[in-house]
């Protein structure tokens, strides 16, 4: 099968450089696989800006050299060594065109994460389909954390007892704080802290943790996210 073949395309770092993260490995997905209700997609993206913007293009495109199909990135993550954290999408969502997710290739995705601490995150809406998509690949291991906009939709997503959340938070947001509802909300500790990353933390990748992580919008597109989060 050909790249031209193929609608998802994916690229694999090993190690990470961005300092937030950590040296762990990170993935990116193209284009095509976010949905077009994420109310970032036009306008408030962090990943359309800078080095990571150039390459999540290429990555799209296929320009990148290194770009692969499902089955090019499986076959690197089955060969992580027992236990590896992993992100999966520093840029993209979940394997499937817009708003539906793919069940086959998410399927096949978190078999190859097994024995892994793979974790990523989705804006895709939580229909039927794709709450149980979502479900079942945290129950066996991967995790996907909901991408909120709001602390409104914090709760309403904790209504569905699907997965764990992450929520976008005005850059001038508490460390601390609680829904309406009354779910506790931190500040990512990457965010609060110079020592501490992705690689160190883990918290996005603990399925059954209670605690929504919070994430300060931040950088040239704070303003929208600003906008987006305080609802």
């Amino acid at each position: 099968m050909t790249l031209k073949e193929v609608n998802m395309r994916y690229h694999l770092t090993s190690k990470s450089a961005n300092e937030k993260t950590g040296p762990i490995p990170v993935s990116t997905t193209s284009k095509d696989s976010c949905p077009s209700s994420c109310p970032f997609i036009s306008n408030g993206c962090y990943a359309k800006l800078g080095p990571l913007g150039w390459h999540w293009n290429k990555v799209s495109d296929g320009r990148n050299p290194n770009t692969t199909d499902m089955d090019g990135l499986t076959a690197k993550v089955r060969a992580f060594p027992e236990g590896q954290v992993w992100r999966h999408n520093q840029a993209g969502d979940l394997p499937g065109v817009n708003e539906q997710i793919d069940r086959k290739d998410l399927n096949t995705l978190v078999d190859a994460n097994r024995g892994k601490r793979g974790f990523t995150y989705t804006h895709k809406p939580m229909t039927p389909d794709n709450a149980m998509a979502v479900r079942t690949a945290n129950r066996d291991g991967f995790t996907i954390n909901l991408s909120a906009n709001t602390l409104a939709q914090v709760d309403e997503y904790k209504a569905l007892n699907v997965a764990p959340i992450v929520v976008t938070l005005p850059s001038d947001a508490p460390m601390k704080q609680y829904t309406k509802e009354g779910h506790r909300v931190i500040v990512c500790p990457a965010q609060r802290s110079n020592t501490v990353t992705c690689a160190s933390c883990k918290l996005c990748a603990i399925t059954d943790r209670k605690v929504i992580i919070g994430f300060l919008a931040h950088g040239s597109q704070a303003k929208r996210v600003n906008e987006v989060s305080r609802g």
